[in-house]
């Protein structure tokens, strides 16, 4: 996974943020999700098409949809069709300028839903109905009104048929001081099947304590870790009873469901009992609530007639306990915390195969977050006799961290940024053992963190989560637009089920910069390929190893090939591959293959396809020195400004295999002058004198290099042996081209460009580096390199 980045984006007053990721997959149909930042009017702007950067939402007639959240001073909410006022509601949709908001916004055929909260299509604050849709929005700008606006984490999601049922454990509004908390509690409680603390209140399963209350010696079963959590009770190792003979029944019952359930009732007449057993165990909030309830009657004697309960119930958002116990009980977590450290009072020995003893928790935890550990403790398995559970194919850092989850109710995001596949294995696990609100975490920083190089990782694992379906139709369109990079960045595409990776070369984003892409693509994932390489290396395996060469996967590739637009090939690529080997092995090929060649040896019109975008821009070689390869583009910000030397606007760095000198300047191959004398000294590497240069072309930026460009200095030093290379780390070379005495270059101040072909030209590389690998013309200095200029060109991210 990508390292998390707080970066966030600044919108200014009465301005309007179009970014190209921020569209509907489908026309009229999508969901974005985000967190604000603002004192009020957080404003989205739904179009046809991508507005102006200078948008005045007052002043533009184009159909479109514009939603106001914290309109009128964070009064009301404001939804705006083609400019003018459709919805005006107060009191909903209000923003906060202490902290970043979670909202969600979705749009379905002309129906406008609102949601607060961090998980799409859960939490709904308000809906609207157009009578009279705009089907064709598409794209969504990030606005504000009189206030600077910031945004971070947006995402566009799509719409499905089921998208509610995807969430449908998920209610996570966060714990706020407001008056309809209980309502939010208890949301949330029906949002986890109903299943917390409340089922083990004064339950013999799984209790490790009981309690001896009043003359009758009633027993009354109970748990130690929740009982350490929540107060101070006389608690060892050996010692599992606890005599209460002054108290009664009631009052002890209205103690523990309180720990147990966050609230409870008691009549008047044993309020007084209730707080000094509280005070005994110091459960500090019940004797809080006790003496509030207690001193209400002191000011109303009408209160002691009535005959009624007394409610007591814990605050919603108690400022030590954030989800260890999810549903506002009175736990502190600190105090579960050092439990799980020390293991004090555990019940059970987790063993996981080929590690031995990983952990040593406590039942009454695992089955308050598990159903499936709760089952397992108490139906009769052999676990539930035992004190020991064994489990395989589990990776013990993930179950660690999970346990780490149940015991503290948060995630270690420090530790999970560093290792992707640390985050994955716990989405397993979570999945596994239905812990859903770790499950709901995992998925939310997934999201997040979601990219062109953590795409293909994550789809491999969540593709077989039926819970994660809106992962992967996110990672599905992430990976389509960024085709190139994720095909030729790495291998591991080749592990993708069919369905997923038909999905891909068929999703409408699909960004690709040529169909041959595609078809190397597909015949790579059918060979499940160890090693990136093209067409041209299949055509020559596949002679009469046809089965053996596709193994299991021949006939999803007969199911794929059609999807690759054959008659957008020129013409001698297509005849090229009908003489080829895999035309005449696989028959579905080679009929897609004739058929677009039918269309231009008959006259017939071609096919009319939408064109696919591009995620490279393609940086075309035209001549000796033009101003197309990527140093210039560097030099100019990408073509934003006016040029500049790039080495000088730090945009890209050229490094020598010698040191700095007045003859060994790095600006001077991207200077475009002339140079008398320039040129990189040997070095000695592995025990050979070794001569080089060497572009950096930035962090972020890859280059699928077909063409470059050489120029000799003023000396009369050639170079004969030399080698072009490319690299992702600066480490690992690979060769792209290999000049093996070479006398193209033999004269001083002499330009010379060679094409870049065969597999290696697909590869995006971020260091290119010029080689020499023999001895120049020069007797005197033979390992000098004397070269005053250099371009690359090729296919640009």
């Amino acid at each position: 996974m990508v390292e998390k980045k707080e970066k966030f984006l600044t919108v200014a007053p009465f301005e309007c943020a179009w970014r190209n990721d921020l569209k509907f997959r489908e026309a009229g149909r999508g969901c974005v999700a985000f967190e604000a930042f603002a004192h009020n009017d957080v404003t989205l702007v739904f179009r046809e098409n991508v507005g102006s950067q200078h948008y005045h939402y007052k002043r533009d007639s184009s159909p479109h949809y514009t939603v106001i959240l914290g309109s009128h001073r964070n009064r009301r909410l404001k939804i705006e069709v083609g400019g003018k006022t459709v919805v005006d509601a107060e009191g909903v949709g209000l923003c906060c300028s202490s902290s970043f908001q979670s909202y969600w916004i979705s749009i379905f055929d002309g129906l406008i839903s609102i949601g607060k909260g961090r998980y799409p299509f859960q939490n709904l604050v308000f809906q609207w109905l157009d009578s009279n849709p705009n089907c064709s929005v598409r794209y969504i700008g990030l606005s504000s009104w009189d206030k600077h606006v910031g945004y971070r984490n947006v995402n566009v999601l799509p719409l499905m048929h089921n998208h509610i049922s995807l969430w449908k454990h998920v209610d996570c509004a966060e714990y706020i001081h407001e008056e309809d908390g209980k309502d939010e509690v208890r949301n949330e409680c029906a949002g986890y099947e109903k299943w917390g603390l409340e089922n083990f209140l004064e339950s013999w399963e799984l209790s490790d304590v009981f309690f001896i209350v009043g003359s009758e010696e009633r027993l009354v079963p109970a748990h130690k870790a929740i009982l350490v959590a929540s107060g101070n009770f006389p608690l060892s190792s050996s010692e599992d009873v606890i005599e209460l003979k002054g108290v009664t029944y009631p009052v002890l019952h209205a103690l523990l469901e309180y720990i147990y359930t966050g609230q409870t009732q008691v009549s008047e007449s044993h309020l007084s009992s209730l707080r000094v057993l509280s005070l005994q165990f110091e459960v500090m909030p019940l004797v809080k609530h006790c003496e509030e309830a207690m001193d209400r009657f002191k000011l109303n004697k009408k209160l002691c007639d009535s005959g009624k309960n007394v409610e007591l119930a814990y605050p919603t958002a108690p400022t030590h306990c954030y989800r260890a116990f999810p549903f506002g009980l009175p736990a502190d977590v600190q105090k579960l915390k050092q439990l799980h450290l020390t293991g004090e009072y555990s019940d059970v020995n987790i063993y996981i195969d080929g590690n031995g003893l990983v952990s040593q928790p406590h039942k009454i935890i695992l089955s308050l977050w598990s159903v499936p550990f709760a089952k397992m403790f108490t139906n009769g398995m052999s676990e539930t006799n035992s004190s020991e559970v064994f489990l395989r194919d589990v990776l013990p850092e993930a179950f660690k961290g999970m346990l780490d989850f149940m015991y503290s109710g948060e995630l270690n995001l420090e530790i999970l940024m560093d290792s992707g596949a640390l985050l994955l294995q716990l989405l397993l696990l979570a999945d596994q053992f239905g812990v859903t609100l770790l499950h709901q975490e995992c998925c939310k920083i997934l999201l997040e963190c979601l990219s062109k190089d953590s795409a293909c990782p994550i789809l491999q694992v969540v593709s077989s989560i039926p819970s994660c379906k809106l992962i992967e139709e996110t990672c599905v369109r992430n990976f389509s637009m960024h085709f190139d990079y994720c095909t030729t960045a790495s291998i591991d595409f080749v592990l993708l089920d069919k369905t997923t990776f038909s999905n891909i070369i068929q999703h409408p984003d699909l960004t690709v910069t040529s169909e041959e892409k595609v078809l190397n693509a597909i015949l790579m994932w059918g060979m499940k390929a160890e090693d990136l390489y093209g067409w041209e290396v299949v055509d020559e395996l596949i002679v009469c190893s046809t089965p053996e060469l596709f193994r299991d996967r021949l006939q999803s590739v007969n199911d794929l090939l059609p999807f690759v637009r054959f008659p957008t090939l020129p013409y001698a690529f297509l005849k090229k591959l009908e003489m080829g080997n895999i035309s005449r092995n696989i028959p579905t090929f080679n009929s897609l293959v004739k058929e677009a060649i039918d269309y231009y040896d008959q006259g017939f019109r071609r096919p009319e396809f939408d064109q696919k975008r591009s995620s490279y821009k393609e940086l075309q070689y035209i001549c000796d020195g033009d101003n197309n390869g990527v140093l210039y583009f560097a030099g100019t910000s990408y073509g934003e400004h006016l040029w500049v030397n790039p080495v000088l606007a730090k945009t890209i760095t050229i490094t020598a295999s010698s040191p700095p000198s007045r003859f060994t300047d790095p600006k001077v191959l991207a200077s475009r002058t002339y140079q008398g004398t320039s040129f990189a000294g040997p070095r000695m590497e592995d025990g050979q004198s070794s001569s080089w240069w060497m572009v950096d072309i930035g962090a972020g930026h890859q280059l699928m290099c077909n063409y470059y460009t050489l120029r000799q200095d003023g000396s009369r030093s050639h170079i004969r042996f030399w080698n072009l290379q490319g690299s992702l780390d600066g480490k690992a070379w690979t060769n792209l081209r290999v000049h093996e005495n070479d006398q193209t270059v033999c004269k001083p101040g002499q330009f010379a460009s060679w094409p870049i072909i065969g597999p290696n030209a697909m590869l995006p590389f971020r260091f290119f580096r010029v080689v020499v690998t023999g001895p120049t013309t020069d007797v005197s200095n033979p390992w000098n390199f004397c070269i005053c200029f250099l371009e690359l060109y090729g296919y640009f991210h």
